[in-house]
C-alpha cells in the first residue's frame, strides 16, 4: 500500500502506483478540473508524475504562487509554439518567467512588428483553444542536440549541448511543437486562457554584447481576466506617474548625454531635493547623529584596504595624478571609518552616530540607467553607527522607529521588512553571527513588525534588514538599510577603549532611510502622481491676478507669503484668468489664488485647492495660516481640510 499525506495532515492509501493528476480525482471532480500540478515531498511536478512510494503531496492550483508561475511558463512556450507556426524560420532561444509575466527571446531575419505581435497573441489563443495535452518527455542529451540541430534550431541545440552528456533532459511536446524545459508545466493548453503580449525588445544572446541580438518578446498571464485587467490598469497609471515624463512636464530635471546618468535639477525639483535634504538634516539633528562631510576622491589604497578595490572596482570610476591612483568614491562608509580613527574612542563615546549627504558615483552599464531612479551619479542620506555588540539591537529598534516615521511623513504607510542572514562565503565566527542575527530579529520583534527572513541573502560581512515601501500603485521600492559591519573596522583599524583598558573593534551599522535622493525623489513623484504634499511642493500657490488693476495687489500678497517662508509664484500676465488657472492647475500646485477687484479692496483672496476645490474667499491672514497647519501636519493633500 502507498501513504500519501495531505497537507492537512489527513492521509489516504492506495494498492498501487498512481498520478498526481489521479490522486487530484480521487479527492474531487473539482481539484482534478483546477489541478495544474502537484508538490510531491516538496518538489513541484507535473501532474503526470506517479506517486510510487509513501509520500506528502499537495495539488498546485491557480490560487498558489506556484500556480500563476507555472501558467505564466508554459504561456512563454505557447507563445514560442505560435511563433513557430506563423514564422518557421524563428529560431527559439530561452523563455523564462519573470515578475507580472515572461519572455521569449528569439533570433529572425526582420524585427517583429506591431501587427506581428497581434497575429501572434491570436495564434496564440487558437492554439489554447485547442486544448492540447502539455506532455513531458525524456531524451539523451546527445539525441536531443542533433533534433534540434535538424531542426535549425543551434540556439537550443548550444544550450542543450553544455549539459553534461551523461545527463537525461526533458523536452516538453504540445501538437507538432517541441521545446526543451526542466519543467513542470501545466496539463494542456487549454488553462492558458488569459494572457496579452506587451513589448518588444532586444536582448544579446547570453546577455554578452558581443553576441547576436535578439528579439524579446514580453508578455503577461494571470488566472483569471479580472486580475489581468487591474495589472493593465495599474500599467496606464505607472505610465501616467512615470516620473520622467512629469520631470519634463512640472519642469524639474532633465538628463542628457554630456553626463549619462547625471542630473540636471531644475529650480523647481531643487526646490523639492531642498525639502528632503532639510527634513533629513533635522531627522539627523533630533536623532544623535552628527553631520559629516569626507572626500569625493580617496587614495586607491584605502580602498584597497576596505576591500572594494578588488571586489567592487569595475563600478569605479578612477583618475590618476602624479604617480598615484584614486577612485572616486562609490559609497561613504570607508570615509567615515577615517573620521571615526581621528581621535582615540572610549566605550563611554558609543554608541557615536555619524550621517552625511554624501555624493557617490558609480560606473552603471547604460543599458541599466533609468530617470533618475538609476543613476551614475547619487547623494545619499548615508549614516553609520560605532557600537558595541551588545548596543546593536537597541540601535536597530530605535532606527526602525524613525525609519517608520520618516516614510509616514512621506506619505507611505506600507513598509515591508526582510532579515537577510549569513551567506555561504563571510567573515567572523558563527557566534558573532549568531549575536548579530538575533540582535536584528530582536530589534523588529520589539518594533512589533512581522518580516521575512532571507536566508543566505546577508553581505559578507554582516546580516542586514531590508526596508521596502510600497507605493500608491502597489509597486515595492527597496529603500531604508540597517547592515551590520564586522569586517570594515578591523579592516580599516578602528578600535574603542573598552572598560578593562583594552582595545576591540567596534560593529558598524550602515544605515540609510530614503537611500538615493535622486531615487526617492523619483518614487516620490510616482507616488504622488506629481501632486506632491504641500510641505514638498515646490510651489506652494500661486497668486494670479485678473486684470491688470491688481496686479500691484496680487505682487504684495506673493511678496507677504513669500516673507512667511513660504513657496510662492506670481501670475501677472495678461491672460484671461480661466486659461491662468487652468494651466497652473496642470503644474499641480496646492493651492491658487484669484485677486479681482473685491479681493484687493477687501485686502482678501479667493481660493482655489488642488483639484478644482473652491474654497471660497478669506483674509490673507487665514490663508497664511492654512499654509502653515499644512505644512506643520504635512497633510497629503490640500483638499483634506475644509475651507
Amino acid at each position: 500500500m502507498i501513504q500519501v499525506r495531505l497537507p492537512d495532515g489527513s492521509e489516504r492509501q492506495f494498492a498501487q502506483p498512481i498520478t498526481v493528476a489521479e490522486f487530484a480525482k480521487s479527492i474531487g471532480p473539482g481539484l482534478a478540473k483546477a489541478a495544474l500540478a502537484g508538490k510531491v515531498n516538496g518538489e513541484l511536478v507535473d501532474t503526470s508524475y506517479v506517486i510510487e512510494s509513501d509520500a506528502s503531496v499537495a495539488i498546485v492550483t491557480g490560487k498558489d504562487s506556484e500556480g500563476l508561475d507555472l501558467i505564466r511558463h508554459s504561456t512563454a512556450h505557447l507563445l514560442a509554439y505560435a511563433v513557430k507556426q506563423l514564422f518557421p524560420t524563428a529560431q527559439v532561444t530561452i523563455g523564462p518567467v519573470i515578475e507580472n509575466g515572461f519572455y521569449y527571446d528569439f533570433s529572425y531575419d526582420r524585427p517583429f512588428t506591431p501587427e506581428d505581435l497581434s497575429a501572434i497573441e491570436e495564434r496564440m489563443r487558437e492554439l489554447a483553444n485547442r486544448n492540447e495535452p502539455v506532455v513531458r518527455e525524456v531524451w539523451k542529451r546527445d539525441d536531443a542536440v542533433a533534433f534540434f540541430r535538424a531542426q535549425g534550431e543551434m540556439y537550443k541545440a548550444e544550450i542543450i549541448q553544455s549539459i553534461p552528456a551523461e545527463q537525461s533532459i526533458s523536452l516538453y511536446r504540445e501538437g507538432d511543437f517541441i521545446d526543451l524545459c526542466r519543467g513542470p508545466h501545466v496539463p494542456s493548453t487549454g488553462q492558458l486562457k488569459v494572457f496579452k503580449l506587451m513589448k518588444v525588445a532586444g536582448a544579446y544572446w547570453r546577455g554578452d554584447h558581443r553576441n547576436e541580438m535578439l528579439q524579446r518578446i514580453y508578455g503577461t498571464a494571470w488566472v483569471n481576466q479580472a486580475d489581468q485587467d487591474a495589472y493593465l490598469h495599474m500599467l496606464a497609471e505607472a505610465e501616467k506617474r512615470d516620473h520622467r515624463r512629469l520631470g519634463r512636464e512640472l519642469d524639474l530635471f532633465h538628463l542628457q548625454d554630456d553626463a549619462p546618468g547625471m542630473v540636471f535639477w531644475h529650480p523647481r525639483g531643487f526646490a523639492i531635493w531642498q525639502q528632503v535634504e532639510q527634513y533629513m538634516r533635522r531627522i539627523y539633528q533630533d536623532n544623535g547623529y552628527q553631520e559629516i562631510r569626507c572626500p569625493q576622491v580617496l587614495d586607491r589604497s584605502l580602498w584597497e584596504r576596505s576591500g572594494h578595490w578588488e571586489n567592487y572596482k569595475d563600478a569605479m570610476f578612477t583618475t590618476a595624478s602624479e604617480q598615484r591612483d584614486y577612485a572616486v568614491k562609490p559609497m561613504n562608509c570607508p570615509g567615515h571609518v577615517q573620521v571615526y580613527n581621528a581621535g582615540l574612542r572610549s566605550y563611554r563615546d558609543l554608541p557615536l552616530r555619524y550621517g552625511e549627504f554624501g555624493a557617490c558615483h558609480r560606473n552603471e552599464p547604460s543599458g541599466a540607467l533609468h530617470g533618475i531612479m538609476r543613476v551614475r551619479g547619487f547623494v545619499q542620506d548615508d549614516g553609520h553607527i560605532f557600537c558595541t555588540e551588545d548596543q546593536i539591537q537597541q540601535e536597530c529598534a530605535t532606527y526602525t522607529k524613525l525609519l517608520q516615521a520618516v516614510y509616514a511623513d512621506f506619505g507611505f504607510e506600507q513598509i515591508i521588512y526582510k532579515l537577510a542572514t549569513r551567506p555561504a562565503k563571510r567573515v567572523g565566527s558563527d557566534a558573532l553571527w549568531d549575536k548579530a542575527e538575533a540582535a536584528l530579529a530582536n530589534s523588529l520583534t520589539a518594533s512589533g513588525v512581522s518580516f521575512i527572513v532571507s536566508e543566505g541573502d546577508g553581505a559578507f560581512y554582516g546580516p542586514k534588514i531590508e526596508y521596502s515601501l510600497k507605493d500608491a500603485l502597489g509597486r515595492v521600492w527597496q529603500c531604508g538599510t540597517m547592515q551590520v559591519d564586522f569586517n570594515m573596522p578591523m579592516r580599516l583599524g578602528a578600535e574603542f577603549v573598552d572598560v578593562d583598558n583594552t582595545r576591540k573593534h567596534p560593529v558598524m551599522l550602515h544605515r540609510a532611510i530614503v537611500g538615493s535622493m535622486e531615487r526617492f525623489i523619483g518614487i516620490l513623484i510616482e507616488h504622488h502622481a506629481g501632486a506632491l504634499p504641500m510641505w514638498l511642493a515646490p510651489v506652494q500657490c500661486v497668486i494670479m491676478s485678473i486684470t491688470e488693476v491688481q496686479a500691484a495687489y496680487a505682487a504684495d500678497v506673493a511678496q507677504t507669503l513669500k516673507k512667511q517662508g513660504f513657496r510662492v509664484e506670481s501670475d501677472l500676465r495678461n491672460e484671461k484668468i480661466n486659461y491662468k488657472i487652468r494651466e497652473n492647475s496642470l503644474q499641480k500646485i496646492p493651492y491658487l489664488l484669484v485677486v479681482g477687484e473685491k479681493e484687493r479692496q477687501a485686502g482678501q483672496v479667493s481660493v482655489r485647492a488642488r483639484g478644482g476645490i473652491d474654497l471660497g474667499v478669506m483674509s490673507l491672514e487665514s490663508f497664511s495660516d492654512r499654509l502653515g497647519d499644512d505644512v506643520k501636519s504635512k497633510r497629503s493633500s490640500p483638499l483634506a481640510k475644509s475651507a
